[in-house]
């Protein structure tokens, strides 16, 4: 089954890959297109984004389609994207094509990840060691974006990352076209049009509310009010459409399970402290420090090096640990690590004083994303993981929206006087942030991994 996992893996890091290794290319791209840094932001946010928005829609055409078929159209949707993005003139044609294309083409193509995972891989261990591996390749890729982008920006050119990111569709849709598809398509399946326009509208307004902070408050308050009504209209129109005995774009009981919606809700808070931490960062070094893209990149090295060892090791303790202490474990180690980088870092300090607080969220992030991947999976039977599937991966590409929005705006948003104490802000309030993670994680079932394997 091998032949099976490496698409569907290589899939989902390069996904992850492309929503952090812009952050090493901030200079690059504003000086070369005649941006701000804020301009590129606002174009890693809206991809990640359109993730967000289109992800359960992509769920539910997996369904009406066939899963391996949106997984190619995807995949060749945001290899456009990628090429695009290499050739663009200016910011325009950078949000169209990585912004945009790929952000749709990865809301079509990671949603069948997760349902041919389960799908195909019947036995309870392989399919837990399945999530495992492509939970770990997701957060390596987002981990080690700006060390590849930095390596490839630095040796010929930001371009370049996207052409590297344009080869890498190229061979994942190669070996893709081997997978077979569990179940047939269902054409004649309805598809909640009204659903996916209203959900997609609202999570859009809500984090373009963030975007908004730095320019005008009161236009961030009509648009995160207008979005959160928007939200709520889709939650009642979905309640009703269910009710009427219809299918909604996701059914509201899907939210009656106590376990994974406190599942989802760590899944949130990871990938936005882990696209959160990335962006202050990586925008810290080239804006304030004057770093390139490779010695930005490379500092990142810690994350990544904390996040492998920590993944490998979970992927064994899960087996003698609860999934519960292991997230537990992942924000307690995360929220240190941000209490470490404050600690550690100034004005006067050099670039190794970055490296220990990097390293320990790593290995913080590491020893929970598979944890509350699984629980969430877990919770429902195959009937339902084209809608679970869609709903989880979208929590999780939201939280890195809002992840690099929130942090981002802090940034730019000239709250304190030093760009130091905007650093210092940002990272206080991603400590927060974990703290509510570890919070809602405190929540979770005690279960033994026997246990709750048995949900699959």
């Amino acid at each position: 089954m091998r032949r099976v996992l490496a698409p569907l893996a290589l899939a989902q890091f390069i996904c992850s890959f492309a929503g952090s290794n812009m952050n090493v290319m901030i200079n690059d791209i504003s000086k070369d297109l005649d941006t701000t840094v804020h301009g590129v932001q606002v174009s890693i946010t809206l991809f990640l984004l359109v993730m967000a928005a289109l992800m359960i829609p992509g769920g539910k055409l997996s369904d009406k389609y066939g899963r391996k078929r949106c997984f190619l159209v995807g995949l060749v949707i945001y290899g456009v994207g990628a090429v695009l993005s290499a050739l663009a003139p200016g910011l325009g044609v950078l949000i169209l094509g990585n912004s945009i294309l790929e952000g749709v083409g990865t809301a079509l193509l990671i949603p069948p990840v997760y349902i041919l995972t389960t799908m195909l891989f019947a036995d309870l261990g392989s399919r837990a060691r399945a999530f495992g591996v492509i939970s770990a390749l997701g957060g390596i890729g987002a981990a080690a974006g700006p060390l590849i982008g930095g390596l490839i920006t630095s040796a010929v050119s930001w371009r370049a990352a996207f052409a590297f990111q344009a080869l890498m569709i190229v061979i994942i849709v190669l070996l893709g076209r081997k997978i077979d598809d569990p179940l047939p398509a269902d054409p004649g399946r309805s598809f909640d049009t009204r659903g996916a326009v209203l959900s997609a509208v609202g999570l859009v307004l809500v984090v373009l509310g963030i975007l908004a902070t730095d320019d005008n408050v009161w236009l961030m308050l009509v648009l995160v009010v207008l979005g959160a009504l928007v939200l709520v209209g889709f939650f009642l129109t979905a309640r009703a459409k269910e009710r009427a005995g219809g299918e909604p774009l996701l059914s509201p009981s899907l939210f009656r399970n106590r376990t994974s919606n406190l599942g989802m809700v760590t899944q949130n808070a990871q990938w936005l402290l882990l696209s959160g931490i990335s962006f202050v960062v990586s925008a810290y070094l080239q804006v304030v420090r004057g770093y390139g893209a490779i010695e930005t990149g490379g500092i990142f090295t810690a994350t990544t090096l904390g996040l492998m060892t920590a993944s490998l090791a979970a992927e064994r303790l899960v087996r003698h640990v609860a999934q519960r202490n292991l997230i537990l474990a992942g924000f307690t180690v995360t929220t240190g690590g941000i209490v470490v980088l404050l600690a550690m870092v100034s004005d006067e300090s050099g670039v190794w004083s970055f490296v220990p607080g990097l390293l320990i969220i790593g290995l913080g992030l590491g020893a929970m994303l598979t944890p509350s991947v699984n629980i969430v999976q877990s919770a429902f039977p195959e009937t339902q993981q084209g809608e679970i599937s869609g709903l989880s991966r979208s929590v999780s590409n939201l939280g890195s929206s809002l992840g690099t929005a929130v942090a981002g705006t802090i940034l730019v948003a000239n709250i304190t006087t030093t760009p130091q104490r905007s650093y210092a802000l940002a990272l206080v309030v991603l400590a927060v942030i974990g703290l509510a993670g570890l919070v809602a994680a405190a929540f979770l079932p005690n279960d033994k991994p026997r246990h709750a394997s048995h949900r699959h």
